[in-house]
């Protein structure tokens, strides 16, 4: 089974180490990030999908995800 998440944050360093680990635990970029600029916060976001293979034929609240 093909896990997907799509991660959210504003693209600083904050964001980016951690998607950083959790491409180095196996998952994978999947298609374009995408950017919008949130005036309220002066940040730009970013969002990015990604996916990851997992042994599993069946999707359960205990799929380890992960979580920024």
């Amino acid at each position: 089974m093909l896990a997907y998440r799509y991660l959210t944050g504003i693209d600083d360093a904050a964001f980016c180490h951690p998607v950083t680990a959790t491409l180095k635990s196996g998952w994978e970029l999947y298609g374009e990030p995408s950017l919008t600029y949130d005036s309220a916060r002066g940040a730009v976001i970013c969002g990015q999908a990604i996916v990851k293979n997992n042994e599993s034929t069946t999707c359960s609240e205990s799929l380890n995800l992960p979580v920024l």
